[in-house]
């Protein structure tokens, strides 16, 4: 009975793409994502100058409006290189690939900042679902799908020891009137704030860690304890 009322409710489908991104992917490359840009600073000091900008921006449009291209989604946004990849033997899969690219963000004085960005990859499921007749997914239902896809992905991420300081979430609803660099602007604004956050630690003062463009409060989701994303195990089970 249980199953079938989250089947209808289709809670499960979220929960389950947030834990199979986690464990799947994040889990993997997350940890070693600062050691990636560290070695790319060390042959490109100047552009990688702030240490609180050497992990995974990781975008969650609520529209689940993913581009295969970045630079399709907004001319602000160049391909600069590839971090250095990881190689490993994965599901029968020998020397399985994981990378993630380096971009240029230009900003609206004109300045470039650099960082690894890519998108949430399963809310791209969650896009085919809603054109699909077999997933009978609503707009309205992709939407409330991908807040709680991020709502259980944060949890997650925060249970998560070895993902620690790796990675920052970008959530966000796209303008109802297309803004050409609105994408840009948005990951311009995390990367300040990343820039404020280091400032503040050098200077010795305790930084203020502001929260994603769009926080869990501001979702508005409706979320028992029970559907929420139960805190992760260290006991290796």
């Amino acid at each position: 009975e249980m199953s079938e009322m989250s089947e209808r409710s289709k809670q499960n489908v979220a929960h389950g793409l947030a834990w199979s991104y986690y464990v799947g992917y994040l889990k993997i490359v997350l940890p070693r994502v600062k050691k990636s840009m560290e070695e790319f600073s060390r042959a490109n000091p100047n552009l990688l100058a702030c240490r609180k900008t050497w992990k995974l921006h990781i975008l969650v449009p609520l529209s689940c409006d993913v581009y295969d291209d970045l630079e399709k989604a907004d001319s602000n946004i160049q391909y600069v290189t590839d971090l250095t990849e990881t190689t490993l033997a994965r599901a029968g899969t020998k020397k399985r690939v994981y990378k993630h690219s380096l971009y240029a963000i230009r900003d609206e004085e004109n300045q470039l900042w650099h960082c690894a960005v890519e998108y949430a990859t399963p809310l791209q499921s969650l896009f085919a679902m809603s054109q699909d007749e077999c997933a009978a997914f609503s707009r309205e239902e992709r939407l409330e799908q991908a807040k709680l896809f991020y709502r259980t992905l944060e949890e997650i991420l925060k249970g998560s020891k070895e993902c620690a300081d790796t990675y920052r979430l970008i959530a966000y609803e796209e303008p109802e009137e297309a803004e050409t660099h609105f994408l840009s602007r948005e990951i311009v604004w995390h990367l300040r704030q990343e820039h404020h956050e280091e400032i503040a630690v050098l200077e010795g003062s305790h930084p203020h860690t502001p929260s994603t463009a769009l926080d869990s409060a501001e979702l508005n989701l409706q979320i028992s304890e029970s559907d929420l994303p139960q805190p992760l195990r260290t006991d290796g089970f």
